[in-house]
């Protein structure tokens, strides 16, 4: 058997996902040049399938910030979450048809849908513990997002929860899940266990921030 694990601290602004509604979103001309892969398909995003369906949900809606919001909120109550809906295998599409999902599916969806609108998005992994939210009584997990390019930067937008949240903690993005994996094994491997923690440490202030302190 084959053990894998990290433990580590991480220094947190204590803020909420920043939000920008005045973003704006960028013609393809105008793009650069590294952000133009993040507008087509990818191994579990179809935006051949997808695309017809997008503009005929979010067509009407402004572009920029607005539009993504409606794609976060759409995705959102389109896609009942939960557990026992995981699979590896489930592509965007899938999950639109399915109406299914875990956090993955939900990025991966949303993600979809904004390069079908021509928006450039990325899929993230990392933890998101329950700083500033109710105590969560489920046993915590990694986490699925993901960021659009908006007004010359990377933006935070999650489906799953679709409310701005504190201490996301970003360990890679990607395409989608295929460029980001936690683990890649060649050949035969059975999960015998699996545990993942994210626990507020403390808060202390500097320069008037909160500062919040992750073990993860």
């Amino acid at each position: 058997m084959t053990t894998l694990s990290c433990d580590f601290t991480i220094e947190d602004t204590g803020l909420v996902d920043r939000q920008s509604p005045w973003a704006v979103q960028h013609e393809i001309a105008d793009l650069p040049s590294d952000v133009l892969m993040y507008l087509v398909g990818s191994r579990y995003c179809e935006t051949d399938i997808l695309g017809n369906i997008a503009w005929g949900l979010f067509g009407h809606i402004a572009p920029g910030w607005q539009r993504v919001q409606a794609i976060v909120d759409f995705v959102h109550n389109h896609l009942t979450y939960g557990y026992q809906y995981a699979r590896a295998t489930r592509t965007a599409w899938e999950a639109y048809s399915e109406g299914v999902g875990v956090c993955r599916d939900f990025a991966h969806l949303a993600v979809a849908l904004c390069r079908c609108m021509n928006i450039p998005a990325r899929y993230c992994s990392g933890y998101l513990g329950d700083i500033g939210i109710p105590p969560v009584d489920v046993a915590m997990d990694f986490h699925a997002w993901f960021e659009v390019y908006l007004g010359g930067e990377w933006h935070s937008f999650d489906a799953r929860h679709r409310v701005p949240r504190i201490g996301r903690i970003l360990m890679a993005c990607g395409r989608d899940a295929a460029d980001t994996a936690l683990t890649t094994a060649f050949g035969s491997v059975r999960l015998a266990s699996f545990l993942v923690h994210t626990d507020e440490l403390q808060t202390v202030q500097h320069s008037s921030v909160a500062q919040t302190r992750l073990a993860a």
